[in-house]
């Protein structure tokens, strides 16, 4: 009898891991994304952070990588993004 595994995760933890974030072009925005990261990744920082304006430069989109130790830690982090008020997307 082969045992099922228990773990749906499709990725090996510990990884980096890539968030992307989008949300209304603002001065703190970046800033602000990486305070709320740091909550669930101390080792979080703003060099972890690539920022591209949309071309209409209403828009900043941020891809953020994280150092993912599992699923849940990635799920906490995505709530808190999503439910940020400076957020519109969060990939």
């Amino acid at each position: 009898m082969t045992a099922i595994p228990t773990d749906d995760s499709l990725f090996e933890f510990p990884c980096d891991f890539p968030i992307k974030v989008m949300g209304k072009s603002h001065p703190e925005f970046a800033e602000t994304i990486v305070l709320v990261i740091q909550r669930y990744d101390d080792a979080f920082h703003s060099g972890c952070v690539e920022t591209r304006p949309s071309s209409g430069g209403n828009y900043t989109g941020l891809t953020c990588t994280v150092r993912a130790l599992n699923r849940a830690q990635l799920d906490d982090i995505y709530r808190a993004l999503s439910s940020h008020p400076m957020v519109s997307v969060v990939m």
